[in-house]
Parts: structure tokens; C-alpha cells; sequence
């Protein structure tokens, strides 16, 4: 399966555009609409929002293919699009090693959605807290896995 128009908004919209270099919540050097930036790559002057879209593509494309590859159960689009999203947001490894993944591989699919939901907390100072910004993108992870559902 291939990410939506209406994934790709969400991942948009989620992830914002930034011409200039910043560090992620991760701490982490970003660019673009979240493209984590390899030891190799260095945009000094920026980078132009169309070559941004260039990156998503290929950064999309390796969440849309993580998501394929662990998925063991027929998805629906909306579903797909969020594990994308979500995959994009957490990475491969996250969605790997998730209760959300092992809840839905064995075809407990609302059990798989309402995992979405729990993963709206990060660190700061040292604390694990809700963050406002990871719950909204959790509930639009949520509300669009249950799109023609």
C-alpha cells in the first residue's frame, strides 16, 4: 500500500515546514517537514519547501515500506495512513517492538487503534509528560484509522 492524500496532509500538517535547520524533540538535526538530517547531509543556506517535498517522498517511502513489511493483516486505508504517520513520527523500531503492532497482527484491529493513543507522551527535564502537540497527533492518527472502517 502507498500513503493517501489525506495521510500525507496529516504528515504535513503534523510535521510542519522549516526552511532552516533545528534540533527535533529528540534533539535531533531536522529540516524540511521533519527529514532528520544523515551526517552527510548539511543545508547552511536552508532548504526550499519543494525540495523539502522531495525528502518526505523518500522518508515516506521508508515508512510506507516498514509498515508493509511488519503488517501481517489486511489494512484498510485509514489504517495504513496512520501507521505511516505514526511510523514517520516514532520510526520502524517504535512501531516494531509495540503492543499496537502485536495487537493488530493478531487481527485486533480497535485494540491496535485505541495503542495510537498511548503514545502521546515525551521527555522533558528529565520527565515523562503528555504532550499537547502528541496527543493531537495521536487523536488524527486515530480519527483517521477509523475512516471508512
Amino acid at each position: 500500500m502507498n500513503l493517501s492524500e489525506a495521510g500525507l496532509a496529516l504528515l504535513k500538517q503534523s510535521e510542519g515546514f522549516r526552511s532552516a535547520k533545528y534540533l527535533d524533540a529528540a534533539g535531533l538535526p531536522t529540516i524540511g517537514y521533519g527529514h532528520k538530517l544523515a551526517s552527510d547531509e548539511s543545508y547552511p543556506d536552508g532548504i526550499t519547501e519543494s525540495d523539502a517535498c522531495v525528502l518526505l517522498r523518500f522518508d515516506v517511502h521508508c515508512a510506507e515500506q516498514a509498515v508493509n513489511r511488519l503488517v501481517t493483516v489486511a489494512l484498510q486505508q485509514g489504517e495504513f495512513d496512520a501507521l505511516v504517520d505514526f511510523t514517520f513520527n516514532l520510526g520502524a523500531g517504535r512501531l516494531a517492538s509495540s503492543t499496537l503492532l502485536v495487537d493488530l497482527n493478531a487481527g485486533k484491529y480497535e485494540a491496535a487503534a485505541m495503542q495510537l493513543l498511548r503514545w502521546d507522551h515525551g521527555t522533558v527535564n528529565g520527565n515523562e509528560v503528555e504532550l499537547a502537540g502528541l496527543k493531537a497527533r495521536r487523536e488524527a492518527e486515530f480519527a483517521l484509522w477509523h475512516q471508512g472502517v
